[in-house]
């Protein structure tokens, strides 16, 4: 597996920390990024106590620009609600970068959760319009946050599916996948289907809340990939 310099912006949050530990933990340098570089190297540190047993992982924090600048691949695992302001303020160092967006576009109300109408059809594809040149991928979804920061080696009950328009950048995000389900990503098509599967977030909360469960997707019918 290649080895990638990963930014993971929102790496303080539940998600993006679980990500960032399981892409060091599968040996990628990964540089969390918050708003706040004393919060990034705070979970940074964090992360790192879990994986002292072998000094070879590298994981570090810093400031969001500072980590996108540094980064062969950035991953956008923000709120939706400033979403576009963080990418507004970071086009110019996304230019030319793989960026894959697991940003999911939720609202909540009595009645559960429900994804947002977002005029540009999804937070990848806003992401995709306020920087053009960057290389777009959504993935990574419908991973649970507490699964992600879990004991098991993988999550090999689940599958990440991926989409994107850059054939390249899309490749990357389905190698990246082995770090999490220990097997490749899916290619779930064109960017646009991400209108698809940011909201599909919103069924599984559902399904958890119901069942008290922490559910996941697994496509069946594939050969074994």
């Amino acid at each position: 597996m290649t080895a990638f310099r990963l930014a993971v912006l929102g790496g303080t949050g539940p998600q993006g920390k679980g990500l960032a530990y399981r892409f060091a933990k599968a040996g990628h340098h990964v540089v969390i990024g918050s708003r706040d570089d004393a919060r990034a190297s705070a979970a940074a540190a964090e992360i790192a106590a879990r994986l002292v047993q072998d000094p070879a992982h590298i994981i570090t924090g810093a400031d969001n620009n500072s980590a996108a600048e540094e980064a062969d691949v950035v991953l956008l695992a923000v709120p939706f609600d400033g979403h576009a302001a963080l990418v507004e303020s970071l086009s110019k160092r996304l230019v030319g970068k793989v960026v894959i967006s697991c940003v999911n576009p939720l609202g909540f109300d009595k009645r559960g959760p429900y994804g947002l109408d977002v005029p540009d059809g999804s937070a990848a594809e806003e992401a995709q319009r306020i920087a053009p040149d960057a290389r777009m991928v959504g993935a990574f979804h419908h991973l649970s946050a507490v699964n992600l920061w879990g004991d098991a080696d993988v999550l090999d009950h689940e599958d990440v599916l991926v989409c994107g328009d850059d054939k390249d950048a899309k490749a990357i995000a389905i190698e990246l996948s082995r770090a999490i389900t220990g097997r490749d990503g899916i290619d779930a098509g064109a960017l646009r289907l991400a209108r698809q599967l940011e909201p599909l977030t919103a069924v599984l909360i559902s399904i958890n809340k119901r069942y008290k469960v922490r559910s996941g997707l697994r496509v069946s019918g594939l050969a074994e990939h």
